[in-house]
């Protein structure tokens, strides 16, 4: 009886050491590991430029820069001769226009320009510059539950998030490589009024090569397109 009971023995030792399935924080875990390896991004203070293209409209060049310790925020965007700028310097908000560094109330309102869309520019490029990372901010809530899935047809490992309602409605899901966990595509959806997805909104981004800033590997090249007839939106260039 000895051999038999060496081999139960054997077999459960094997099975107690498979690996568990990963966890939605084991894979944010993993993949900001990745992408910032040397814990970076809260002390972010860098200046960078993103070229947007867009179908049938001029590119957009936009000089962007976050200092977060000084919670400090710029943006100086040109499209063909216009150049608007917006600083946010710890709330306080001033914008600019072509040679004027501040314009009046006024004027703002003609070139429809305001403080609510600096914030939104910040709020914008804060967060999809500070993924994964800003996926530990409060108010966002992982899911426990790793999917995979099959998308373009490559595999992927999709993490679900959802925000509490004062940060954002929609629902989004990130998919990682799952040998290095970079992440290579999100994507989101609007809800309903039940809190259902509604899976003919939103848009999913294409993330391709890398781009390091400040020791961040972050997607130098964002393709965005549609959920519901994957038409093409336009694609912001890290440069």
């Amino acid at each position: 009886m000895k051999p038999f009971f060496s081999s139960l023995f054997l077999l459960t030792l094997l099975s107690s050491c498979k690996e568990a399935p990963i966890t939605g924080e084991l894979l944010l875990d993993k993949t900001i590991n990745y992408h910032d390896p040397n814990g970076n991004w809260n002390a972010f203070n860098e200046t960078f430029k993103v070229r947007m293209e867009t179908p049938n409209s001029s590119d957009r060049l936009s000089t962007i820069s976050i200092n977060l310790p000084e919670d400090i925020f710029s943006m100086t965007a040109k499209r063909d001769s216009i150049i608007t700028r917006y600083t946010l310097n710890k709330g306080e908000c001033t914008i600019g226009l072509n040679d004027n560094a501040n314009i009046d109330e006024a004027t703002a309102k003609t070139n429809n320009l305001s403080c609510a869309r600096a914030n939104m520019y910040k709020n914008y490029y804060t967060y999809l510059y500070g993924l994964p990372m800003k996926l530990k901010d409060l108010g966002t809530h992982i899911d426990k539950t790793v999917e995979t899935k099959t998308f373009k047809g490559k595999e992927y490992l999709v993490l679900k998030a959802t925000y509490d309602k004062d940060v954002g409605t929609d629902i989004w899901y990130f998919y990682f490589n799952p040998e290095t966990y970079a992440m290579e595509i999100y994507q989101f959806f609007k809800q309903d009024d039940n809190g259902n997805q509604k899976d003919d909104t939103g848009e999913y981004i294409l993330l391709t090569e890398e781009f390091v800033v400040n020791g961040i590997k972050m997607p130098k090249n964002r393709a965005w397109y549609y959920n519901k007839d994957d038409k093409y939106l336009g694609t912001d260039i890290l440069e």
